[in-house]
């Protein structure tokens, strides 16, 4: 059925469980797993001052460690569970094109995510990457919520 599930995490504990359950059905099928987190950009506006190249490092290198310690939670239940896989950290874009990035990239077929549910007005003001990724994927795309 499914070949290569792509598991979105951002770390959260809603993503960790998302994670896990995605890895049972990627277990289950024999499917191989790529684990993917994204971050942003380096947050500018249209009232935020020029930074600094150090702050701009400073942001990468934090970020970089940032996703590894997010991957390696994720990447040691997929070896527990002897799961074939592989993590990617995808800088500098925004998590719903990033994560659609590394489907494209990687030929997967299925992607696996959570939804933090947000309604009403904190969905207009923070949006839904998961919404984005629904929308725009070419694959089917299974939130966990």
């Amino acid at each position: 059925m499914y070949r290569n599930i792509l598991i979105a995490t951002d770390g959260s504990e809603l993503a960790e469980r998302a994670a896990r359950n995605a890895l049972e059905l990627a277990k289950a099928l024999g499917a191989k797993a790529t684990i993917v987190t994204v971050t942003d950009m380096f947050p500018t506006g249209p009232y935020t001052p020029v930074p600094w190249s150090a702050d701009i490092e400073q942001y990468e290198a934090a970020s970089a460690r940032s996703a590894k310690l997010i991957l390696d939670r994720v990447s040691k239940t997929a070896q527990e569970m002897g799961i074939d896989f592989r993590s990617v950290h995808v800088a500098d874009e925004r998590p719903a094109d990033g994560i659609l990035k590394a489907c494209r990239d990687n030929d997967c077929d299925l992607i696996v995510m959570a939804s933090h549910g947000r309604r009403g007005l904190e969905r207009i003001l923070v949006g839904s990457e998961a919404s984005k990724v629904v929308t725009l994927s070419p694959v089917p795309v299974l939130i966990y919520r």
